[in-house]
């Protein structure tokens, strides 16, 4: 035996600068048994092969010390063990079902939820991938012989680093990617099973019986399940497996690189219409379903602010008409600043972008308010001075369809552009420091108010119509000319400007970002996600899921500074030149 010397080896690591190259740490559940911990060696050893830090997780009921470890681990992986009790499941058991293991069940159902809300990498194994699925709403077998009728041995008698029947893997998988062969030889210790899987997974892997072997996400999550324990193969000198642990890794290297930069960052969506569920009695305390902003959402995607509008419906122009489209915009505004005092502890109104900056210091969000459709001021220019001193920084000068200020990009045409009381506007928001938007204009609205403009005007969640001929969307021309006045484009992610066949995606909205920025620069482009106003992609459905479009802007090779640009930074810039 080498006697060990501590000496020798801690001079040895401090011998040169830096003494470590950062490895994502990987989170394992452990197993627990009369009052232990336990987890194989096979578990931490592929972590370890694969370039990760293992962590193991014992079983605890702690909330506070669970959402805790998710702010730290970058990925997780739900290890093998005992048969998951029914009656957490809705189902009483049947006769055939083994020991069951309910402090583990509770943590692991509970812990899948809050991970995948946080878009966290995931790799479920064996009980696992059973845990993950049920968690998210699919269906388990209690016994696959008795429910499935199963015909192989799914529990073998040989060593565990002993493969002992095939699976076949679907080829457009990320399994297929990842083993880059469509049928594998796996291990197999197991008599419960997938049924159903859950909501946004498909499966990727079958077993010669037809019993589902392998799922992942079809959201754009980083999460695979496997019903196979491909930890053990390491212990027989078998690296077959070891791929599917270099892919967690690298995704958590992904996701905290991404994690990392949204810390460091202040992130800004610069549209957002969350107030037209108001009627709801939506809180915004609450993960609430029917809401895709709120404090939750916001705090798991890492997105430090957005830009609440009270949006208005374009109906007649009347003086009745008008002054109630002001009077519920007024009523938007004091709502939106109401829900802000009930939650003053997690969020604050910013009205400056050195606010945003102060909010983010003190551990807060935060909301700027806008007013989506001039519609608001009726015919009243003194309005404007108005909702500036309530705090709107910015105004969009219409919605789908004509008004007295300007055409709008789905109108009749109605003034050739601005009409003379849309100047009028134009040049009061210019006095009282006001950002002039140009989402929903017609182009000839967008030219004339760049004229008119003496301060960069925006557009506050447009796309790309050379990817996408909606006339919502902005020519290659109007790109130039915005950037040229220096204005700026926030993209948006609605899946009808994303895509005209519909199925967007967040590669998609990546797409078109690459694209906007080819043409106008880097510094003219953003992001106005139009979240609760049917914005929403594949991928980036809800503020909890920005932190993947982050992620797909980082593999697409935009730096940090391209990134601070793209979410709010060149917004800000334009806002100070117009707050003066």
């Amino acid at each position: 035996m080498t006697k060990y010397n501590i000496e020798e080896e801690y001079a040895s690591l401090h011998s040169s600068f830096p003494i470590h190259k950062h490895r994502p740490i990987i989170g394992i559940t452990g197993n627990y048994d009369s009052g232990k911990c336990t987890l194989l060696e096979g578990y931490y050893r592929s972590v370890l092969e694969a370039g990760g830090t293992p962590l193991i997780i014992p079983s605890f009921d702690d909330t506070d010390a669970m959402v805790s470890l998710l702010d730290r681990v970058d990925a997780l992986i739900l290890s093998g063990g005992g048969d998951i009790n029914p009656l957490y499941l809705g189902e009483e058991p049947i006769r055939e079902l083994s020991s069951i293991n309910p402090a583990r069940d509770s943590q692991g159902l509970l812990l899948v939820r809050l991970a995948a809300n946080r878009q966290a990498p995931i790799l479920g194994i064996c009980r696992g991938i059973q845990v993950m699925t049920a968690a998210l709403g699919g269906k388990l077998y209690q016994d696959i012989y008795k429910e499935a009728s199963a015909t192989l041995k799914h529990s073998q008698d040989t060593e565990r680093h002993v493969a002992t029947h095939s699976v076949r893997i679907a080829s457009s998988s990320k399994l297929a990617a990842i083993f880059g062969n469509p049928n594998l030889h796996v291990n197999s210790f197991h008599h419960q099973a997938l049924k159903e899987v859950a909501p946004g997974f498909t499966v990727t892997a079958i077993s010669p019986d037809g019993l589902i072997e392998a799922i992942e996400s079809t959201d754009y999550k980083s999460m695979i399940g496997v019903q196979w324990p491909p930890e053990c193969m390491i212990l027989g000198g078998d690296r077959t497996m070891i791929p599917l642990f270099e892919w967690l890794v690298d995704e958590a290297c992904s996701f905290a690189a991404a994690r990392t930069l949204h810390n460091r960052i202040l992130t800004l969506d610069t549209h957002c219409d969350t107030p037209m569920k108001f009627d709801q009695q939506i809180r915004f305390d609450n993960r609430d379903p029917r809401i895709l902003v709120d404090l939750h959402k916001m705090t798991e995607g890492h997105l430090d602010a957005t830009i609440m509008v009270a949006y208005l419906r374009q109906l007649e122009r009347d003086k009745a008409s008008l002054d109630a489209a002001f009077a519920k915009a007024e009523r938007l505004l004091t709502e939106i600043e109401a829900m802000v005092t009930h939650n003053t502890h997690s969020v604050g109104i910013a009205y400056t972008p050195d606010d945003l900056y102060r909010l983010k210091r003190e551990g807060r969000r935060a909301l700027m308010l806008g007013i989506e459709n001039g519609y608001a001021i009726g015919d009243d220019t003194s309005r404007i001075e108005h909702f500036r001193r309530r705090g709107v920084v910015y105004m969009t000068l219409c919605h789908n369809g004509d008004n007295d200020l300007c055409d709008s990009a789905r109108g009749n045409a109605e003034h050739g552009g601005l009409s003379a009381l849309g100047r009028e506007t134009i040049r009061e928001m210019n006095r009282v420091g006001m950002m002039v938007d140009l989402s929903h204009a017609a182009e000839s609205s967008l030219y004339q108010a760049i004229e008119v403009s003496r301060t960069p005007i925006v557009c506050s969640h447009s796309s790309a119509r050379a990817l996408c001929d909606h006339p919502r969307n902005l020519t290659d021309d109007q790109l130039r000319a915005l950037a040229a006045s220096g204005g700026v484009v926030q993209t948006c992610l609605y899946d009808g400007f994303l895509r005209k066949e519909g199925g967007a995606t967040v590669d998609d909205a990546v797409r078109h970002i690459c694209h906007m920025v080819n043409v106008a620069g880097i510094d003219h482009v953003g992001i106005g996600t139009d979240f609760d106003g049917d914005g929403g992609i594949i991928g980036c459905s809800d503020a909890s899921e920005v932190i993947n479009l982050t992620r797909r802007l980082l593999a697409e090779g935009f730096t940090e500074e391209d990134i601070t640009r793209l979410w709010g930074g060149n917004f800000l810039r334009v806002m100070r030149i117009v707050q003066g």
